[in-house]
Order: C-alpha cells, then structure tokens, then sequence
C-alpha cells in the first residue's frame, strides 16, 4: 500500500478490526520510510454489478457515486457517516445478488433507507431523484410522509 505522504510503497498493519458490521476492514497502516500513519479500508468488491439506466444504457455499478450523493442529502443532519455506509453495505448485499440492477430500484432503495433514517435526508434526495421541478412537487411529497405517520 502506497504512503499518501511520501508515495513509499512499503507500509505495516498498525490496526486491524471490523468495520460497517463485517462488512469491510478497517486498516491502520504506517509507513515503513516516513512514519505517517493513515488508514485503509477492505471491501467485497461490486465491480460484477451493472446498473441499468433509465435510457437503456448499463455502466458498472460505482458505490462512490451513490455514496457521495447519499451524503449531499444528509448534509447538516445529525446522521453519521458510519451509519451511511453501514446501511449501503446492506442493500449493496441485496443487489448483488442480480447481475444488472435498474437505477429506478437503486433510486427507491436507497429513499426508503432515508426514509427511515431521516425524513430531512429523504426528502432532499428525493428531491433530486425524482427531479421535483415546483414546489407543489414538495408539497406532494411533504403531505404522503405526513399521511404516512
């Protein structure tokens, strides 16, 4: 593993444990020539996923995107970024069980995972996804959570 400070190729497991339920490993790693100590992380790989896009065309499956916009959506809420992940890792579980998956199904998943972890959260992805174009767009949304409660 590569030292991000000095770019010395050779480093040591300082730290080894169990991170996002099992679900990857969590690695604190020194650098062997400088010293830096930064950590890694170890994942089941998701490269065999396709995603299905809504104009027929498929591309692999890249959890940095969803993650990163799963996260603009819980900006300034009081929701951990270990808890994000966590939860990712279950429905990535859950696709990977199909070789290709509809970014619709992506899209749902993941605003019912929000949905349960903060109505905030949900309804700013939501809003994207389903691309809310007015605010009775909003409103609409905003009434079936009340009406759901």
């Amino acid at each position: 593993m590569r030292c991000p400070s000095c770019n010395h190729e050779d480093s040591k497991v300082v730290d080894s444990r169990m991170s996002e339920h099992g679900a990857s490993i969590r690695r604190r790693r020194e650098c062997l020539n400088c010293g830096f100590r930064f950590t890694t992380f170890e994942r089941v790989q998701t490269a065999n996923l396709m995603v299905k896009k809504r104009d027929e065309t498929t591309e692999p499956y890249d959890r940095q995107k969803l993650e990163k916009s799963i996260l603009i959506a819980c900006a300034k809420r009081p929701i951990s970024l270990e808890e994000v992940r966590e939860k990712l890792c279950g429905l990535e579980e859950k696709w990977g069980r199909e070789p290709i998956i509809d970014t619709s199904r992506i899209g749902e998943d993941v605003m019912k995972m929000l949905r349960e972890i903060d109505e905030i959260a949900f309804v700013r992805f939501a809003s994207v996804y389903r691309e809310f174009e007015n605010v009775e767009a909003f409103k609409k949304e905003f009434e079936k959570l009340l009406h759901e409660k």
